[in-house]
């Protein structure tokens, strides 16, 4: 096992141009320098492409074509991703100066976990830790997908693409697949191993909660998740959601 793993990190974006610089430097910036940097762009119509150029000796790889959502994105990036890690830092949140030195220090010692979860800083409180039995209850098992996970590149080979036909969450999926079907193993760093922070206005922000709903709901049937319990998850959702609109 190499000891200084090559790290592949994709940021996706589109029109991102009043955060996508903060972006960039949280992740040329890292105390671990063996870093593979990947940008797709959507075709941005703003200034992002000419923020992205700025740093374009930092980056491995630019892409900027349309695509299909987010999700599309991320595949592109895994396509071309070659490091031995591959993690996502969306275009509006940051990693944390040590976060990959941090997950070096878990990679050595785990080898063999799968994949990573690091601390992240979301919203108002750090979310920490990893718990896998909670996954056929609800999706809070893991600290976030943008910064905080990081997954071994044969790994991810084994688990393919994101679906597309899932437009909001396709990354519950993915864990689904990871954890329930191929019976993957990780880990999470302690609390104060922060990986990155989180920010607000995300792209699975930006759609309502019952479309959500919804789609996760999708997400368990097309897992072959006991219908029984989907069933009880949906209705504890709805209703607990219902009483906060109330």
């Amino acid at each position: 096992m190499n000891k200084k793993p090559l790290i592949s990190i994709i940021t996706v974006c589109k029109n991102s141009e009043l955060t996508i610089e903060k972006t960039i430097k949280s992740v040329i910036n890292q105390n671990y320098q063996n870093i593979e940097y990947i940008l797709i762009d959507g075709k941005s119509t703003d200034k992002t492409l000419s923020i992205i150029k700025k740093y374009k000796k930092k980056i491995k790889k630019i892409v900027s074509e349309n695509d299909k959502g987010i999700y599309d994105a991320f595949n592109k990036g895994l396509k071309l991703a070659k490091g031995d890690l591959i993690g996502f830092v969306n275009s509006d949140d940051i990693l944390i100066q040590n976060a990959l030195s941090i997950l070096v220090k878990y990679y050595n010692n785990y080898p063999d976990k799968d994949f990573f979860f690091g601390s992240v800083k979301k919203h108002w409180k750090v979310i920490h830790g990893y718990n896998p039995w909670k996954i056929h209850f609800m999706w809070g098992f893991y600290t976030s997908h943008s910064t905080g996970f990081y997954i071994k590149k044969k790994a991810a080979k084994k688990l393919g693409n994101y679906r597309l036909k899932y437009k909001f969450s396709a990354d519950y999926d993915y864990f689904y697949r990871m954890i329930v079907h191929h019976k993957m193993k990780g880990i999470g760093t302690k609390k104060n191993e922060l990986f990155g922070i989180f920010s607000r206005g995300g792209y699975s922000s930006k759609h309502n909660f019952l479309d959500h709903l919804k789609e996760c709901t999708k997400i368990r049937i097309d897992n072959r998740q006991n219908k029984f319990i989907v069933l009880i998850t949906f209705l504890m959702k709805y209703f607990y959601n219902l009483r906060k609109i109330i």
